[in-house]
């Protein structure tokens, strides 16, 4: 994989992954920029709407011997996957870091999630079982859960080797072909995970890649006729364009799109406990995760207490450069940068108090202090819209009816963390709150491999994640034999 590494410092990459082979795509070059400093990274020739047409071409040539491959040979090209990403994780950390601006710490655990991804659909390649119906007559009737065929995945740029993983290798494991559209933000990840499934022995054509722009590839993809299944991760403004476009082809999705996802505080909760977990899964992430739990609820008699350890524990944190493994490292962009900044300002001119944003950032990159929004009200954007950045919003409930309320009182439902000791009031919010994913006493923002995961609402539909994510990469065939 040093090839990549040598690319991205030097005389770039191709952004079309074809036939085992990069390629040049048709398309203008991109200059991707490094988010800790704002330098150029690499310079990656953009695919258009031609390169996809290869891609799937090639991708539909090899997808039928791909399907009928024995289901033990796709688990053991996922496992070699695994071993590779595992015996690289030093090398691809250091890629992921640069290209996306995870801390270190936080890059190897993509790489090494990325790992797990691979290793948990190796060991369900053999075991997608279908079912044996009783029916009248003396007939057998039995179920068969085949692949798609081509199935096009577009990435986000967020923990780009994980998130790849996630798709790519349930898809692999049930015996789809992919063609992939990496991020334009962070390709570079994506592209190199693209080379290994190659090297680990997925055959030419069963994995292609084209770098490109959301409404040149990403939307020439979505039409294609000979794509059969689409993933898309990424924002509801854009997953409305990707539904659009595949509509007039009855074309089936899996969505998973952002949240506004809450942390329901009692009065009872282990606020310590509480508070790690909100700064280790919304501010070490920079907020940039769909299932950061960026809204506080907490019953009015410990906000006070949870506020002061919150700003306390946010003050400490360093901010930084990805490679010096910061506690908090950049946004992956300028753009995203000012649109944090922005709202932020906004919710402050609407009578916000902002704390916990002062002090400096590098001066260098694409940095925002974690930052924590009170007084805001619960119809307001700040508490209902997603701003993908380090920010909190912190609001108040008396009983649990309000914190209900306030909890499904936005038009997501990605996740949600209940912090009580009382196991009869977790028991009762998890069943009433809107999400599609609940932790009590914990929360979970990337990893939980083996967990479903998908949202409610406009945070998507399909699920992720576990034994559900490679259903979404299979369809059932019924067979019915009449035994008379």
């Amino acid at each position: 994989m040093s090839f990549v590494l040598e690319a991205a410092g030097e005389a770039g990459l191709d952004g079309v992954y074809l036939d085992g082979a990069f390629r040049r795509g048709r398309g203008d070059a991109l200059v991707v920029l490094d988010p800790s400093t704002g330098d150029e990274l690499a310079e990656v020739s953009l695919g258009d709407a031609r390169d996809v047409d290869d891609a799937v071409a090639s991708a539909a040539t090899a997808s039928r011997a791909w399907a009928d491959a024995s289901p033990v040979e796709r688990s053991r090209v996922c496992a070699r996957a695994a071993a590779l990403l595992l015996e690289r994780v030093g090398e691809l950390s250091h890629l992921v870091a640069r290209d996306a601006g995870l801390p270190l710490t936080l890059a190897r655990r993509d790489v090494e999630t990325a790992a797990r991804y691979f290793e948990f659909y190796a060991g369900l390649a053999d075991k997608l079982l279908g079912d044996s119906i009783p029916v009248e007559g003396g007939g057998v009737d039995f179920t068969l859960r085949e692949p798609w065929g081509v199935c096009g995945i577009l990435l986000p740029f967020n923990f780009p080797l994980q998130l790849t993983a996630r798709d790519l290798a349930p898809a692999l494991a049930t015996g789809n072909a992919v063609v992939l559209k990496p991020p334009e933000q962070a390709p570079l990840a994506a592209l190199a995970l693209t080379a290994l499934c190659a090297e680990a022995g997925v055959p030419e054509g069963v994995v292609t890649a084209v770098t490109g722009l959301g409404p040149v590839v990403g939307d020439a993809l979505v039409r294609h006729d000979s794509v059969n299944h689409i993933t898309f991760t990424g924002s509801v403004a854009t997953a409305r364009r990707v539904l659009a476009a595949g509509a007039d082809a009855i074309k089936p999705a899996t969505i998973e799109l952002g949240g506004k996802s809450p942390h329901v505080v009692s009065a009872d909760a282990d606020v310590d406990a509480a508070v790690a977990s909100i700064v280790g899964t919304t501010f070490k992430t920079a907020g940039q995760a769909c299932s950061a739990g960026t809204r506080i609820l907490a019953e009015r008699s410990v906000h006070d207490a949870l506020l002061a350890k919150l700003v306390a524990a946010l003050s400490a944190l360093q901010v930084g450069a990805a490679l010096d493994d910061p506690d908090v490292g950049p946004l992956i962009s300028a753009v995203q940068r000012d649109a944090v900044v922005g709202a932020v300002a906004t919710a402050a001119d609407a009578g916000a108090d902002v704390l916990a944003g002062d002090g400096d950032v590098p001066a260098d990159g694409f940095f925002v202090l974690p930052t924590v929004l009170t007084g805001v009200a619960f119809d307001t954007d700040a508490a209902q819209h997603e701003i993908f950045g380090p920010v909190a919003t912190v609001l108040t409930f008396d009983d649990e009816g309000e914190a209900v309320a306030l909890a499904n009182a936005t038009s997501y439902g990605l996740v949600a963390g209940i912090w009580t000791r009382d196991v009869g009031r977790a028991v009762r919010l998890a069943r009433r709150i809107r999400a599609g994913q609940v932790f009590v006493n914990s929360y979970g923002v990337g990893g939980g491999v083996e967990l479903p995961f998908g949202g409610y609402g406009r945070s998507g539909f399909g699920r992720v994640k576990g034994v559900a994510g490679a259903l979404e990469y299979t369809q059932v065939k019924n067979v019915y034999i009449d035994a008379r």
